[in-house]
């Protein structure tokens, strides 16, 4: 676990988070998951984390859960010093590929906050649309980070599958 927790926190917060593309280090300070969060996705009988390595060392990640007729993708993280070389591209692919092989999936689905445009427009460009369907963030939960504004808020994306 601890590996894990440290690939996602690397790709979006501190320091380390500035080396890539897809940081919240400005929207957001504090952490992004822990081992309870990393090890309830694993533990999740509806769910698949799905890892990529390199030399024996993690470079990538992604969360899918079955959701009924659609998955939902989360906990994406690439490491930094890697993003912007088509890895993500191969993970997001491979997920939309297992969503449909395992469960039949027919959309996938995630949240992002509303105000990373650009990594908005990185998932527009796979496919995904916005729907403007938005839901609070859980503002006073530090399991989710320590928001630097308060108008954060989290965008419904979509993507047929198939």
């Amino acid at each position: 676990m601890p590996g894990l927790v440290g690939l996602i926190e690397s790709a979006y917060r501190g320091d380390a988070s500035r080396a890539g593309w897809t940081t919240e280090a400005d929207l957001l300070e504090g952490q992004r998951t822990d081992p309870d969060g990393v090890a309830a996705v694993v533990r999740n009988e509806d769910g698949r984390l799905l890892i990529a390595e390199q030399d024996g060392e993690l470079v990538a990640c992604c969360q899918l859960e079955h959701r009924g007729d659609h998955a939902y993708f989360g906990m994406f993280a690439v490491r930094p010093a890697l993003q912007g070389a088509g890895l993500g591209k191969v993970i997001i692919s491979e997920a939309e590929r297992t969503a449909q092989a395992t469960w039949g999936a027919r959309e996938m689905r995630m949240t992002v906050i509303r105000q990373r445009e650009e990594l908005i427009a990185w998932y527009e460009r796979r496919g995904y649309r916005r729907t403007g369907e938005m839901t609070p963030f859980p503002y006073g939960d530090e399991r989710f980070g320590i928001p630097q504004r308060d108008d954060l808020e989290f965008e419904l994306l979509v993507k047929a599958l198939g």
